[in-house]
């Protein structure tokens, strides 16, 4: 067999501490759509056309911990790709007018000299989600 095993990504699953307020935040901000889910998990599955995100309720909300990168085994943030900079601002425009959106990083390089933008924030519910234009 010769050349990739994979071709990217299927799905992401990120657990969340409540699901209304996760279905609000990507289909009411980021114009996601719901396309199914388990009730008795209890979940929801999102997708904006590309990416389909499964979002799971914490079995205990309340006493569940939030990610720690240096503590912790496993996916730290999540990055979006948007179309362009004018996309990336209009993302930024729509997060940050989120009341419970909190800034982690405002846009900007990707790093000194990259012509590859992006921004970073916490959702509601604490996950760390990433912006960026395409790599160039």
């Amino acid at each position: 067999m010769t050349g990739n095993l994979t071709r990217g990504v299927h799905h992401i699953g990120l657990t969340v501490p409540d699901l209304d307020q996760a279905r609000a935040f990507f289909c009411g901000t980021l114009g996601f759509v719901e396309v199914g889910g388990v009730p008795d998990y209890p979940s929801i599955f999102v997708s904006d056309g590309t990416i389909l995100l499964t979002l799971w309720r914490a079995a205990d909300p309340v006493t569940a911990r939030a990610f720690d990168r240096r503590a912790n085994i496993g996916l730290y943030h999540l990055s979006l790709t948007v179309a362009d900079d004018a996309a990336l601002a209009a993302v930024w425009d729509a997060v940050t007018a989120h009341p419970q959106v909190v800034v982690d990083a405002v846009p900007g390089p990707m790093r000194p000299g990259s012509t590859t933008r992006h921004f970073l924030i916490f959702i509601p519910g604490g996950i760390r989600l990433e912006f960026a234009t395409p790599f160039a």
